[in-house]
């Protein structure tokens, strides 16, 4: 995912140091069935890059009517193991904090994402399953939400990070959403991530699987089919790893997060590609659907490259937002 200092990067490189550092968790580590508790219920939260200052919350909630979004990015600061917005900004900013009361008053909710395409991530930061638990508990507690969304793009200490969510699940009924990078639309999430999947399920951290359908190689002409395709085939590797789950479960716990308007692969996700993928959503009755991002909701620059603040393309003001507003439907 790409924050507001957006930028690209060799996704090759990465896979390659993800995949060398990237041991398999022993089966008998398994603590438990990870999906012991009912699935969330489908809901659209597209990213919001919380660290620029527009738009807020509350306007976009108060022109769209749409009131879920994704929080990015907590990461740890310069002191180690203490979450703050972008690494810079602290967890307590009176600017972020009263955006996110003012959404709630009208009825809203937030997720909070960690991670993300920059660092320093807190899952880097935290020296053990402990610490990154007090962590996690420190953002949900001063955001007041309980959905944690943790954004992988680069090597975490799976292991240790899915002890701590095992953690906060069992205190508080965590809802955990890992999203991942897309390999290839006919191969699904890339090879590291499957195994922060397979480890979070060795540790019955129950998850909602969540596939960035941006950025990755497709021969297929419709970037809408590609995107489709590529959740279809992160499906099937969640099949693989919860093999003693039906399809309707598994795709209660399946999400999909593209980028809107240009992508730095020449691709363009458009407005039609949008409703196409509603569509499929909600017919196939998966859990999530969200975009990168509400900053870029507009057609400012039309025609222009790759921006954090416009799509690129021609559009009206959070036409996108108001798009997935209609799932589930």
């Amino acid at each position: 995912m790409r924050t507001g200092r957006i930028r690209s990067g060799v996704l090759a490189a990465a896979l390659a140091l993800a995949v060398l550092g990237a041991p398999t968790t022993a089966a008998a580590d398994q603590k438990g069935d990870p999906f012991t508790a009912a699935a969330p219920a489908p809901t659209s939260a597209p990213y919001i890059d919380i660290t620029m200052s527009r738009p807020s919350l509350v306007d976009v909630a108060r022109v769209t009517g749409h009131r879920v979004f994704t929080l990015a990015f907590v990461l740890g600061d310069h002191s180690g193991c203490n979450p703050s917005w972008g690494g810079t900004i602290p967890l307590t900013d009176s600017r972020i904090i009263d955006d996110i009361r003012g959404l709630r008053a009208m009825g809203g909710q937030v997720v909070v994402a960690t991670g993300g395409a920059v660092g320093p991530y807190l899952e880097h930061n935290c020296r053990d399953a402990a610490s990154l638990t007090a962590a996690y508990r420190k953002i949900l507690d001063t955001v007041g939400t309980n959905h944690l969304d943790v954004d992988v793009e680069a090597p975490i200490p799976h292991d240790m990070v899915n002890t701590a969510l095992a953690r906060l699940q069992a205190e508080r009924g965590t809802t955990v959403t890992y999203t991942l990078r897309v390999q290839g639309d006919d191969y699904g999430v890339d090879p590291y991530s499957v195994t922060v999947l397979r480890s979070a399920a060795a540790h019955g951290v129950d998850v909602l699987v969540n596939p960035m359908t941006m950025e990755f190689g497709s021969s297929r002409a419709n970037w809408g089919d590609a995107v489709i395709a590529a959740a279809q085939a992160t499906l099937n590797q969640m099949r693989q790893i919860w093999p003693g789950r039906g399809d309707a479960e598994l795709k209660r716990r399946l999400g999909v997060t593209p980028m809107i308007g240009r992508n730095f692969n020449g691709k363009i996700f458009t407005q039609s590609h949008a409703r196409q993928l509603v569509d499929w959503a909600r017919a196939n009755r998966i859990g999530l659907l969200a975009f990168w991002s509400v900053g870029r909701d507009n057609g400012s620059c039309a025609g222009g490259g790759v921006s954090p603040t416009c799509s690129g393309i021609a559009q009206g003001q959070y036409e996108f937002t108001r798009i997935l507003a209609g799932f589930p439907g």
